[in-house]
């Protein structure tokens, strides 16, 4: 099988391997023409056939294995983004997505949160966790910092918190939609075993989703229009749509815009009731 563009992977290759410093990982940094680490150092550290890995960098190696250009990613050291890269050289697609835990967002994503000032938005992870929003969503959805990081899960939300559920114009659909969303989302991180837990744990506490979880529908997060009743300013229309957020393939962002001037200005009245810190 060919490498799908195989002179641009050993380029890169060659690029990559030059910017190491042999040094500060373990090799002898003395009498090198060149600068960075031998080849058969690369090969050493990626566990592969030096003669292989010389082949590979001339265009002539045949292509890897997935196994085989993970081992090369951490050879070289590569980024998340490199490694996606080297990926699509090699074999014509991206890798197979790794989940891997959230501790949170990072300062200038929470900017951009909060730079959005009448649209509550949230960032959540695949598994559904919300790690991050901005004021409006506080006012409007609820404020994260009155949960515990283990209570900001949005599907226990829906089913667990009996004031989620009552704000709803028509809970069952909104349930439907967000187990078939969150099924498909899990699966695409490839984390069904880290919500093992969580599903066993609703589908003990709720009836309904367990019944709904058995559907194995799968969805779309995609766009759409949310109305919530709320009890200080009643039925709130909102337009929503979710977005990857580059960089970070294990967050999506959510944003809901509202539909009229009207939903505005019931956005702002109940922001108007927040503590001024509210996040």
């Amino acid at each position: 099988m060919p490498v799908a563009n195989e002179n641009l992977l050993g380029i890169y290759l060659r690029d990559r391997r030059t910017k190491l410093d042999p040094a500060a990982l373990g090799f002898a940094a003395t009498r090198r023409r060149t600068p960075g680490l031998r080849r058969e150092e690369v090969a050493q550290r990626a566990n592969v056939s030096p003669t292989w890995y010389t082949w590979l960098e001339q265009g002539r190696g045949g292509a890897p294995s997935a196994n085989v250009l993970d081992r090369i990613a951490h050879a070289l050291m590569l980024t998340e983004i490199e490694r996606e890269h080297i990926f699509l050289l090699a074999l014509g697609r991206p890798p197979e997505v790794r989940y891997r835990a959230v501790e949170g967002v990072t300062p200038r994503l929470q900017r951009i949160l909060d730079a959005l000032e009448y649209s509550p938005a949230l960032v959540k992870t695949f598994t559904w966790d919300i790690v991050g929003w901005n004021r409006a969503a506080a006012a409007v959805l609820g404020d994260g910092r009155e949960l515990a990081p283990e209570h900001r899960n949005i599907l226990r939300r829906i089913f667990c918190d009996p004031q989620v559920r009552a704000r709803q114009t028509d809970w069952e659909s909104v349930a439907r939609f967000a187990v078939g969303a969150f099924r498909a989302d899990v699966a695409r991180a490839g984390a069904s075993k880290e919500v093992e837990t969580l599903v066993d744990e609703l589908s003990r506490i709720s009836p309904e989703f367990e019944a709904i979880w058995r559907d194995h529908d799968v969805r779309e997060h995609g766009e759409g229009i949310k109305s919530l009743k709320h009890p200080l300013v009643g039925v709130i229309a909102l337009e929503y749509s979710a977005f990857a957020v580059d960089g970070r393939p294990d967050l999506s962002m959510v944003i809901y815009h509202p539909a009229t001037p009207e939903d505005v200005q019931r956005v702002k009245t109940l922001m108007k009731s927040l503590p001024k810190k509210a996040r």
